[in-house]
């Protein structure tokens, strides 16, 4: 295996990643340069090594910061967060094929692009939907639209485990196995 398949999880000084979806990682190359910059600690390492000249240094698979950085509180309005908030499936008929997002006030109605104004909704229930209100279109979002906390969006991503884990992060990591899609 090269060494570019050897990320580093990355926790904050809580030891707590600072992500779960997406999940926290940083390159082997990221995670030894804030090695050398004393930015983190190394908490476990892979059992392969890289070489210079002057030193031989295994590559970290844990590191933590060493300084404590503050989660924001308000999660930032994007695609992604409202597709984790929604977790990932249409509000109107619950596919997870093609989201997009679905005003319920349309824009040309005066509707903004909020979080209480926008859902998750597939291309289909959304094309359905169009230009009318949930009323006019007889169509209602199985769970009306609310502005997440970033506890919330950690919450429903750890309902998405990504494909890899490596052994060593398992301790850092709490899935929320009997939740999966």
């Amino acid at each position: 295996m090269s060494p570019a398949g050897f990320p580093a999880l990355v926790l904050n000084a809580d030891f707590r990643p600072l992500s779960y979806y997406p999940l926290s990682l940083w390159s082997w190359q990221d995670a030894i340069k804030a090695v050398f910059l004393e930015r983190v600690n190394i908490v476990a390492e892979y059992d392969r090594a890289v070489r210079s000249p002057s030193l031989e240094m295994k590559l970290p698979s844990v590191v933590s910061l060493k300084t404590f950085v503050k989660p924001t509180t308000q999660p930032a309005f994007t695609r992604f967060n409202v597709f984790l908030r929604d977790k990932f499936s249409c509000q109107y008929c619950g596919s997870r094929e093609d989201l997009t997002f679905d005003h319920l006030l349309p824009r040309s109605r005066g509707g903004h692009t909020t979080w209480i104004n926008v859902v998750a909704a597939c291309s289909p229930c959304n094309l359905q939907k169009g230009n009318m209100t949930m009323d006019e279109a007889k169509m209602w979002p199985s769970q009306m639209p609310f502005q997440p906390s970033v506890n919330h969006l950690h919450r429903n991503g750890r309902r998405f485990p990504p494909n890899y884990l490596h052994e060593s992060w398992l301790d850092y990591l709490y899935w929320d196995t009997e939740l999966q899609p």
